[in-house]
């Protein structure tokens, strides 16, 4: 294990374990460890990101108990010992994007994260108003990235984000899918379009990006968040039971999780990905990826074949 990433684990354990009294006052400095993950440049930018950010579908769609968001609240806590790491949301994930903003807010620790939320509406007035409601439930008057959902009324909504950007109401603009087969509406898109930021599905078990998408983003010089990197758990089902190869220790990875997520931040084309989980163990086991020695080509070949 690195030095960088046993710092980090041992400091993040402390750090979660007080995540529950930080609603009310400030956030702890960070450690010296919130310097050691790898971070990836957003390219044509002076800007970098932590390879390791986080997603909220399903996971932060929960209500306003104080029981149901404990565990967010810790979630975050460790998220945020990394500066600028990506937080992604979309107001088509239930309560999602405004949990996110109340706990934010609550933190006091929105310039703290790299916030991407998206357009999921219809264009003209049904994505202006979502819009509105998205900047009061995120507590903001801007974002860092804006993405149209899905590639809905994708055109439209793509002049309505580059409105907003000259406005300075978002950094950067992007569209995302979580299907393979939107991948070739995703390519044609990338190919005529000067975009920021492209999200898609990509893991071990779905590598249809590897072919065109990703190769062409890196060409065109656009940043990728990766959304579904388990798919959904399937991955993890797969190796169940099954014990972490002799690989995982010359890539400083203490679990099967982690050997996933350096799979794909390993990638050149990839900027950041961001599972999501409402657990703090498995924040804490996510983030891990981000340290130590990466794969070079002949490891992620030898990952692949772990699952072939």
């Amino acid at each position: 294990m690195s030095p960088d990433r046993r710092r980090f684990l041992s400091h993040s354990t402390c750090f979660a374990a007080t995540a529950l009294g930080l609603s009310g006052g400030a956030w702890p400095a960070a450690g010296p460890a919130a310097q050691g993950p790898l971070r990836r440049a957003i390219p044509g930018t002076r800007d970098t990101l932590p390879v390791i950010g986080m997603g909220t579908s399903d996971t932060f769609n929960v209500g306003t108990e104080a029981a149901e968001r404990a565990p967010l609240a810790q979630v975050l806590a460790l998220l945020l010992q990394t500066p600028g790491s990506v937080i992604d949301t979309a107001p088509s994930y239930g309560s999602a994007e405004a949990v996110t903003g109340d706990l934010l807010q609550g933190a006091h620790a929105r310039a703290k994260v790299f916030l991407a939320t998206k357009i999921s509406a219809s264009a003209g007035s049904p994505a202006q108003a979502q819009w509105t409601q998205s900047l009061r439930d995120l507590h903001s008057d801007s974002v860092d990235l804006l993405q149209v959902h899905n590639l809905i009324d994708w055109r439209d909504n793509l002049r309505f984000l580059r409105q907003l950007k000259e406005q300075g109401k978002t950094r950067y603009i992007g569209i995302t899918h979580y299907r393979e087969d939107a991948h070739d509406a995703l390519i044609q898109i990338v190919r005529a379009e000067r975009l920021d930021f492209v999200q898609l599905n990509y893991s071990l078990a779905e590598r249809n990006a590897e072919r065109t998408l990703l190769p062409l983003c890196q060409e065109r010089g656009m940043a990728v968040l990766v959304n579904r990197p388990f798919q959904d758990g399937r991955l993890f089902r797969a190796v169940k039971d099954r014990p972490l190869p002799p690989l995982a220790a010359e890539l400083d990875c203490a679990s099967w999780g982690q050997l996933f997520l350096k799979f794909i931040v390993s990638h050149p084309a990839v900027t950041a990905a961001i599972p999501a989980t409402s657990k703090p163990k498995n924040m804490q086991d996510n983030l891990g990826a981000g340290f130590g020695r990466m794969p070079d080509a002949g490891q992620r070949a030898q990952i692949a074949a772990l699952l072939a």
